[in-house]
């Protein structure tokens, strides 16, 4: 950790955020989600995907990436959690969080997975936050190498 803690005020402005950003993803409007991110972020959300860039990349990776739930009635959830937030020299915010997954289909119980953790960089642009750029990385493609 290299940067200095923040005050509670901005911690809580960076959880309503996320709580924000993860009910768009969540509800599909995909366009939403995007434009949280600045107009010119990154945003490398799977291990076998390359990372999507700019607000239209965004978007149309994620309507890419939920066709392989056409047909399939399910409802996914993003859980953060244990989100440790420093403020950087050169006045971003890095944010590092803990994610979990958890996908139900109906009449079924959820599926927690994965489990992730996503490594943030926030800035303010116009007066909002936005994410200049968000790594996700999944804990089941490192398991196998921590044996």
């Amino acid at each position: 950790m290299t940067g200095s803690p923040v005050p509670p005020e901005l911690y809580a402005e960076v959880l309503h955020f996320y709580a924000r950003q993860m009910q768009a993803l969540d509800g599909g409007d995909f366009e939403s989600y995007a434009a949280t991110f600045t107009a010119d972020g990154t945003f490398k959300h799977s291990p076998k995907l390359p990372a999507a860039q700019t607000r239209q990349g965004i978007t149309e990776a994620l309507h890419e990436f939920h066709k392989k739930f056409d047909g399939d009635p399910v409802q996914r959830r993003h859980y953060f959690n244990h989100v440790v937030l420093e403020q950087q020299e050169d006045g971003s915010l890095s944010s590092t969080a803990y994610a979990l997954v958890l996908t139900t289909r109906p009449g079924g119980r959820p599926d927690v997975g994965p489990s992730c953790v996503v490594n943030d960089v926030i800035v303010r642009d116009r007066g909002a936050l936005r994410l200049k750029s968000r790594a996700v990385d999944h804990d089941q493609e490192f398991a196998a190498v921590a044996v």
